[in-house]
């Protein structure tokens, strides 16, 4: 019997001294050393008011001068005439700092872009495209949901995977089937779906480990929605990000290039 009630001590004792599940208070030092990377992106017209245009999110890749982001948030066109330019916001508050960009590579079919900017490096984030990302895992992503009309604050929330899952869901009928998404049903890739809420502002904002900071997704408000909810007449509320795996593939042809 002493021998028995040993052995239930040592578990116990075991148990007890084990690390606890990463609790919400222990996300700050990960925001904190996170948030520095992510930056604004859109456009600056001079004579608009107000002149900087938030069209979503990015953040810092590669050497500090190209940043990360959905390829969905560039604009085509920018308005020449009005000598409208595309723009990187970087710092935070209400006067963040504006740096010219262009687009320097782009991943059209997983709706990825990297921007070139202008100025001193901003920090970067590590990928992890070798993550092992299961279902039920829980994730960050930092970035600004809902625009910057009084200043450039970046907001960080919390979701789960709720689902691995193609690109695509096939349309009930040949009429919802668009050019575009024939085209992805042809070669679908898995996306992830979260319960977490994104707004179209947080679309290129980094999906990252609570623990490590390493990026496993890039959020994707619009073009991941629209192909998979396509065949909805109401679209959901569901939050969705690209794996890592092709931003890391996208960045590797950057550096190929580079040598």
């Amino acid at each position: 019997m002493r021998f028995t009630w040993l052995k239930l001590l040592a578990v116990l004792t075991l148990l007890c001294s084990a690390p606890p599940a990463l609790a919400a208070a222990d996300y700050a030092d990960i925001i904190d050393r996170t948030k520095p990377a992510i930056v604004g992106i859109g456009t600056f017209q001079k004579t608009r008011r107000p002149p900087v245009r938030l069209l979503g999110t990015g953040f810092g890749v590669l050497d500090g001068r190209h940043v990360l982001t959905n390829l969905h948030v560039i604009p085509d066109e920018l308005d020449a005439v009005h000598h409208e330019y595309l723009t990187v916001m970087v710092g935070s508050g209400r006067r963040p700092e504006l740096r010219r960009a262009r687009l320097h590579a782009s991943d059209p079919k997983h709706d990825l872009a990297v921007l070139r900017i202008e100025g001193a490096p901003v920090p970067v984030l590590e990928l992890a495209p070798q993550a092992r990302v299961r279902e039920g895992g829980i994730y960050l992503f930092t970035g600004f949901p809902i625009g910057a009309v009084l200043g450039l604050y970046p907001a960080t929330h919390r979701a789960m995977i709720a689902a691995i899952t193609p690109i695509v869901i096939p349309a009930d009928r040949s009429s919802q089937l668009d050019p575009a998404t024939v085209r992805r049903l042809r070669a679908p890739y898995d996306v992830y779906q979260l319960d977490g809420t994104a707004y179209p502002g947080n679309s290129g904002s980094p999906l990252y480990q609570p623990e490590s900071g390493r990026v496993v997704g890039i959020i994707n408000k619009v073009f991941v929605k629209e192909t998979r909810e396509s065949a909805l007449s109401d679209p959901s509320g569901i939050s969705y990000a690209i794996p890592v795996t092709h931003a890391a593939a996208l960045l590797q042809r950057i550096r190929q290039a580079q040598n």
